[in-house]
C-alpha cells in the first residue's frame, strides 16, 4: 500500500478524491465531519509544495443539477484551511482545464460535483483520461465511494501508473479494517447500516463466521424484518 508518506509531492500537480458528500442546509455545510477527516492529506500536499486540485461527488444528480452544487463546500473548506479555495464551475472541460494548469504550488482548487457527467457513474475510460490529464499525480482520499468504479476513483487511476497514492483517510481505514478482519479482541461485534442490501450481502457472507454478535440497521434492516 503505497501511501503520500512515502513521497514528496513539491511541484506537482495533486488530483485528489475526497468524499466531500456532505449535508447542506441554505446553502450551509451543516456537517463538516467528511471534510475535516481529508484535512491532514491535504494539508500534508499542501506543506509539500504542491497544487492541489480536489474532487468529489455530492448527492446523486441526474445531470447538471445546481442544487448538488459543490459551491457551498468550496466557501466551508476555505475556513477550515483558512486560505483562499479556488472553484471551477464545471467539472471537466476548458474551465476546469485552465484553473488546474494554472495553479500554483500551495494552492487550492476544487472541482463541481463529479457527478454532474453522466459518465461518471458509469466508469467512463474517456473522461477518466480527461481527468487524469489535470494532474501530475494522483491520490485517493475517498474511502466512502473507494468501492465504486467510478470515472474518478478506479478509472482514473490506470492513467497514473506509478504515481498514485492512498491518503491519510483511506490508508487508516484500510489499516483498521486489516485488524478488525484478522485481530479483533473478543467478543466481536459488527453493526452494518444502508439501504442497499445487494452491496451488502457479501460483506456479511464475509463476517458471519468471524463476528459473536451482527447488527443490522439502517433501511436494510427492514428487508431482514
Amino acid at each position: 500500500m503505497k501511501t503520500i508518506e512515502d513521497f514528496n509531492f513539491k511541484g506537482k500537480k495533486v488530483l485528489v478524491r475526497v468524499d466531500f458528500n456532505v449535508p447542506i442546509k441554505d446553502g450551509i455545510v451543516s456537517d463538516d465531519t467528511r471534510i475535516k477527516e481529508s484535512l491532514p492529506t491535504i494539508k500534508k500536499l499542501l506543506n509539500d509544495g504542491a497544487s492541489v486540485i480536489l474532487m468529489s461527488h455530492l448527492g446523486r444528480p441526474k445531470g447538471v443539477d445546481k442544487t448538488f452544487t459543490m459551491k457551498p463546500v468550496a466557501k466551508h473548506l476555505q475556513k477550515l484551511v483558512q486560505q483562499d479555495v479556488k472553484f471551477s464551475e464545471e467539472f471537466i472541460g476548458e474551465e476546469s482545464t485552465r484553473m488546474a494548469h494554472e495553479l500554483k504550488p500551495g494552492e487550492i482548487l476544487l472541482l463541481e460535483n463529479v457527478r454532474f457527467n453522466p459518465g461518471e457513474t458509469k466508469g467512463d475510460k474517456d473522461l477518466a483520461q480527461e481527468i487524469a490529464q489535470l494532474g501530475d499525480t494522483y491520490v485517493n482520499d475517498a474511502f466512502g465511494t473507494a468501492h465504486r468504479e467510478h470515472a474518478s476513483t478506479a478509472t482514473v487511476a490506470r492513467f497514473f501508473h506509478d504515481n498514485k497514492y492512498f491518503g491519510y483517510l483511506l490508508a487508516n481505514e484500510i489499516k483498521n479494517l486489516e485488524s478488525v478482519m484478522h485481530n479483533a479482541q473478543r467478543p466481536y461485534t459488527a453493526i452494518i447500516g444502508g439501504a442497499k442490501v445487494s452491496s451488502k450481502i457479501p460483506v456479511i457472507k464475509n463476517l458471519i463466521d468471524k463476528v459473536d454478535n451482527l447488527i443490522i440497521g439502517g433501511g436494510m434492516a427492514f428487508t431482514f424484518i
